[in-house]
Order: C-alpha cells, then structure tokens, then sequence
C-alpha cells in the first residue's frame, strides 16, 4: 500500500511538470516566453544540473526584431534570468547567419535583453519577446520573400 502511494504521488509530481510549457519555465525562470516559438515544440527536458534541451517538430525561421533560426533541439544552461551555452539557434545579422552563445535579462527593470552572438553582444527590448513567436520551415520562409 505504501509502494503504490509512492508510485501515485512520483505519477502525480512527473505529470505536473510535464504539463508546464516551455514558455511558463522560461517565465519562471526570469527570462520571456518568447525565446522559443508558439508552434514546433514538441517537448523539453530540463536536468538537475540545469542543462534544458528543447525538441522541435522541426528546424524553422521565427522573426522575433531580426530572423532566429531554430534547430530541431536547442540546448543551453538555464539559470535564473539566462541562458548559457546555447546550441542550435542562430541569429541573423547584416546578410549573415550567427550563433547565438548567450541570451542574458541582467535586470527586468531596464526592458533590455542581451543576445552574445560571439562577435558583439546585442541588446534588444524584452517586449520584442514578450509573446511566443511562430515559426515556420525554410521552405515556407523562401516562398513567402
């Protein structure tokens, strides 16, 4: 009786955090729920030692101030207001495609979110990522320029 309580409240604690978004840990966690898309996200997981991989349906083009391109998993260290060591996302910059290292909220007050792209760090207003963009696959970016 006591194995099978334990099994229903392990059951009840992996359904609650299973049922949290992307967008609402993102939001708990300091930053906007618009780093990542509306629409694509399958799932993600994030490990004890703060390691978060999101998983998307597919690669796909967000424009979030400038074009973002998500890779099918994107990972990074998440910690309260950033997020660091960030794979599989990339951010356009005069004609050229970078990765993003680093997306940091230093402090919520100043409206500012900072974008390390390796080469320059690029400051942008959170509203620009207040809602979760959609993204879409190349081929429907290619058709629509």
């Amino acid at each position: 009786m006591l194995l099978l309580l334990k099994i229903l409240i392990l059951s009840l604690v992996t359904l609650a955090s299973a049922s949290a978004s992307i967008h609402d840990l993102l939001r708990s966690r300091g930053l906007p729920a618009g780093l990542f898309p509306k629409n694509g996200v399958k799932s993600y997981e994030l490990s004890e030692d703060g390691l978060l991989q999101v998983f998307l349906e597919s690669p796909c083009m967000a424009r979030m101030g400038t074009r973002i391109w998500f890779e099918s998993v994107v990972r990074a260290n998440l910690s309260y207001g950033g997020l660091m060591g960030v794979e599989g996302l990339s951010q356009e910059e005069l004609f050229l495609w970078l990765p993003v290292k680093d997306i940091i909220v230093y402090d919520p007050s100043s409206g500012l979110i900072l974008f390390d792209i390796g080469l320059a760090h690029k400051q942008m207003s959170l509203s620009l990522f207040e809602e979760p963009p959609l993204c879409y696959p190349t081929y429907v970016i290619c058709l629509s320029q």
